[in-house]
This record gives structure tokens, C-alpha cells and sequence, in this order.
């Protein structure tokens, strides 16, 4: 049959509807984005049996829309879940089933906020064909070289004037006459980004957790394998357990430990991949995704940005950097840690996205939890905690031999701006917590004092390394549970918010 392009092959109508309640409202959309995707992976196998569709195959994501007619001051405490001005708002959506928490609570907050009822139905934006399937299927690995060129006259592919950060980055502007919008990321957007997730951790991303680890040194993630495989080992309720009944750890290649019970040893499933991934994740799962996730980032600004800018869209609850940096004060002695209070970005990955004039201000529930996670695992308090703990600013440079620029070189401005230490990541992991909504703090350890001969040489640092990781990891650790006793509510900062924010958190 000869193929006509005008022809468009979509899923059988289901009708928008109006509902009033959050969970009906999310079993919609469940049905819709299904019902979507089958229509998509019924078509692709057909194109792969040899059954050439006569016409275009097309399904679009489901979209949930408010019509704000007036607006009703809301609670001046909440840092999201309303609009600030009337207007008709909507978002696209996708993968209900690794969003439908978030989703109901988003829901649930519109709904209370506004007394409006949410419209939901068929959006306009095309689901691409690549992210109707979610892990690792490769659409191309099944197609002959011919159908792989006849595959863009068929189906949508990804595109990427869809995939924009305008909304987060606070430059979009809604054509006249169309609706606002309600989340800072697009549905295609975000199925970008969960693709790229499981190819650079390793991990799908549902195993990832609400409360997020950066760290720059692979000593980090040794230690919080250890620990975590020491957990699993004990059972639930253990005497002495004094950890959340944290229930599986999973390592890249979606390799899952489930914890030990009373009668029998924990139990692993999956296989190691042959090689780690670029930016290799690991999870510590409590069951409603309020665990630990540790992402060893590497070196540099631009590994930082880019794992960043993908966990962005699961909408952690925070996200905090412990790695080495160099102290820049004589003071300072090898081991002590350094809080961030403030930011000199010198990292430039940054500077299109958010404007180096833009201020990244500490966020007091982040620094509080840093800070008394110290004082816990140090058992220093008071005065005697600025024995080993500093405040101030960081410095975050491109340039990972900075040393070597001729003098005065960055040394005057370091010294200028007050900065206490310098590293290559934490002004881009806070930096892009501030663009995203995302709290975020940084926590390092001096491991080297170049400006005062103090230099990371290696019998040095693998002393250092031996004697530190643990302590600061545990201090990570502890900081996240001060963290999960806080209501998200009081988590999420004001501070972030823009004068036209989303509702969505």
C-alpha cells in the first residue's frame, strides 16, 4: 500500500474530563499516557514486521490544565502548590507510574489552594517514539537500514525546540492567547532526562531517592557501599538499629539488595554492568522514596551541571555536595570542614542559563542540618565546633590548575571575595539547585593548602582519604536525617521562588 503522509493514525478518543479529586484526576491521566504508549509500541511492531503504516502514527501526552478566575491570597508560609495571578494554566505530563506521588500532591494543592477543579485530557504536544519506552530499549536496534530512514516520515521523534529550560530559567514568554504554565519542566523534557539518567548513573530512575549526594571522589562511594551492605545485613528492627528501615540498596546496572529478614540472608538480584557509567549512582531505598541517593559526579563543573540538570526533573527534596576542596587559608588545617555560605562561580558552565549577577543565597533549613550533623558526629558544640567547622564562601573554578596561573593570578580575587576554600563542583551543584528549585547545600573537607605549600601529593592524600571519608560521609548522612524531619513544605524554600512562579513544586 503506498504511503500517505496526510494520514494520521492516533489512539481511540477518551474524552477530557473535570475532577475535583486528586487521585481520580491521576487515575486519568494513568489512562490516557497508557493508553498512548500502547498505540505507539503496537504501531512500532507492526513497522517492524514489515506492515508499512498507510499514514502518520501519532499519540500526544496528557495534560492537565486550572482555569484561576480570581486569585485568593494564599498561605503566605507555602513556598508552592498556587499561581499568582488569574489566567489559564497547564502542563504536559508523562510517566504517571514514576510521578504518581508527586502528581496527587501537586494535584491535591491546586485543589485546596484555588477551589478549581483540574481538566484533564489529550494535550497537542507528540509523544517521540524513542520515550514511549522507558530503560533500555533501543527503538533503532530492531530496524532494517531502510525502515531506520523511513522511521522519521512515520513516527515523532525527539525534538529538541520541545525540550527547552526557558520556564526554570525564567525567559518564557506564553504567546498571546495560550496557556500559562504550570511546571517549570515540559513533558518531552522530562523524558529526556530520565533517558539520560539511566545512561549516566547506570540506574533506572526509579530507584532514586528524594534526598540526593553529590560527592567528587570515588573514596565516598566505597564507603557508602560498605555501609549500606552492613545495613542489609541486619534485619529490620535489629537490637541496637538506630537507621531508617531503609528496606533495599541499589547499585549501578540495577543490581538491588534487599534487606535481610529474621529467617534469611539479604538477597541480591542483577548483574554488574562490564563497566561502571560515566556518573555511577547508588540508592538507599526507603519505601515512599525519602532515602539517600549518592552520585559520584567526578571532577569538574561540567559533569556537575549535567547530572544536575537531569535529576532536576524527579524533584528531590534537596540535594547536597560533600567532596575535598582546598582550603585557602593558613589557619585551616587538613581535615577541617568547610560550609558554604556563599558562592564565587568561576565555572562558567552556568553563565547563558543564570547570569553571574545573580546571587545563590545559603538556605537556612540546608545549613542548619549541616551544621548540627557536624556538631552530632564531631561531638563538638558551641565554640568548640569552629575548631574543625568554617563558614563562608567557596570558590568554583574551570580551571583544575589554577595553581600554576602566574601570580597574583586568581589568588587576589579569591582573597577579594573573602573565599575560604575552592573547588570545581559545588558552585554548579548550588547554582543549579537555586535555577531549579531544588534545596541544596555543600559541605566539603580541606584535603590540600596549595597556597601555603600543603599540596595533594599521594602519600598525603591517601592518608587523608583514609582517615576523613568516613566522618564526612557519616556527617552527609546524619544531615539528610535532620532533612526527612522536616515537612517538604518547609523545605522548599521561598527563596527560590520567581515573581511568575509555577504551582508545581
Amino acid at each position: 500500500m503506498p504511503h500517505n503522509q496526510h494520514a494520521l493514525h492516533c489512539p481511540a478518543s477518551i474524552p477530557s474530563a473535570v475532577f475535583t479529586d486528586a487521585q481520580a484526576a491521576l487515575e486519568h491521566v494513568q489512562a490516557l499516557y497508557e493508553a498512548a504508549v500502547a498505540h505507539l509500541r503496537d504501531k512500532l511492531g507492526a513497522f517492524i514486521a514489515g506492515k508499512l503504516p498507510p499514514g502518520r502514527v501519532r499519540a500526544c501526552y496528557p495534560v492537565v490544565r486550572v482555569r484561576i478566575e480570581s486569585v485568593v491570597r494564599p498561605d503566605s508560609r507555602l513556598a508552592y502548590g498556587f499561581v499568582a495571578a488569574p489566567g489559564v494554566y497547564e502542563t504536559t505530563l508523562t510517566r504517571p507510574d514514576l510521578f504518581a506521588d508527586y502528581l496527587r500532591a501537586q494535584f491535591q494543592l491546586l485543589l485546596s489552594n484555588h477551589g478549581v477543579a483540574l481538566e484533564i485530557g489529550v494535550g497537542e504536544q507528540p509523544i517521540p517514539l524513542h520515550f514511549s519506552f522507558a530503560g533500555q530499549t533501543h527503538v533503532e536496534g530492531h530496524l532494517s537500514l531502510e525502515q531506520r530512514q523511513q522511521l522519521r516520515d512515520i513516527f515523532d521523534l525527539p525534538d529538541l525546540a520541545a525540550m527547552d529550560d526557558g520556564i526554570a530559567n525564567g525567559v518564557h514568554d506564553t504567546p498571546d492567547g495560550r496557556p500559562l504554565p504550570l511546571a517549570l519542566f515540559t513533558a518531552p523534557r522530562i523524558d529526556y532526562s530520565l533517558h539520560r539518567l539511566q545512561h549516566y548513573t547506570g540506574a533506572a530512575p526509579a530507584h532514586f531517592q528524594n534526598f540526593v549526594l553529590f560527592t567528587n571522589y570515588q573514596f565516598y562511594v566505597d564507603e557508602f557501599v560498605r555501609l549500606a551492605h552492613a545495613l542489609m545485613a541486619k534485619p529490620l528492627g535489629a537490637a541496637g538499629e538506630d537507621e531508617p528501615p531503609y528496606t533495599a540498596f541499589v547499585e549501578p546496572g540495577n543490581v538491588v539488595t534487599t534487606r535481610a529478614s529474621a529467617d534469611a540472608p539479604p538477597q541480591t538480584t542483577g548483574h554488574p554492568p562490564a563497566r561502571l557509567p560515566q556518573m555511577p549512582a547508588y540508592h538507599l531505598v526507603l519505601p515512599d522514596h525519602s532515602g539517600i541517593t549518592l552520585v559520584n559526579i567526578g571532577v569538574g563543573p561540567a559533569n556537575a551541571k549535567t547530572i544536575t540538570d537531569h535529576i532536576a526533573v524527579l524533584r528531590p527534596h534537596a540535594w547536597i555536595m560533600l567532596g575535598h576542596c582546598a582550603g585557602l587559608r593558613n589557619s585551616q588545617r587538613l581535615g577541617d570542614y568547610v560550609l558554604a555560605h556563599g558562592y564565587v562561580r568561576e565555572d562558567h558552565v552556568l553563565d547563558e542559563e543564570l547570569p553571574l549577577w545573580v546571587p545563590i543565597p545559603p538556605l537556612a533549613e540546608v545549613q542548619q542540618a549541616l551544621e548540627g550533623a557536624v556538631a552530632d558526629i564531631t561531638q563538638l558544640h558551641g565554640y568548640e565546633l569552629k575548631r574543625v567547622l568554617r563558614t563562608g564562601t567557596v570558590a568554583s573554578t574551570d580551571n583544575r590548575n589554577w595553581e600554576l596561573l602566574p601570580y597574583p593570578g586568581p589568588d587576589r580575587r579569591f582573597s577579594q571575595s573573602r573565599a575560604i576554600a575552592l573547588d570545581m563542583e559545588s558552585a554548579t551543584v548550588a547554582a543549579n539547585g537555586f535555577r531549579f528549585r531544588v534545596p541544596y547545600g555543600t559541605l566539603l573537607c580541606v584535603s590540600d593548602k596549595p597556597l601555603h605549600g600543603e599540596l595533594k601529593l599521594p602519600g598525603m592524600a591517601d592518608q587523608f582519604y583514609r582517615q576523613q571519608v568516613e566522618q564526612h560521609l557519616r556527617i552527609g548522612l546524619r544531615a539528610i536525617a535532620r532533612l526527612r524531619q522536616q515537612t517538604m513544605g518547609r523545605l522548599h524554600s521561598r527563596k527560590l521562588r520567581s515573581f511568575d512562579e509555577v504551582a508545581f513544586q
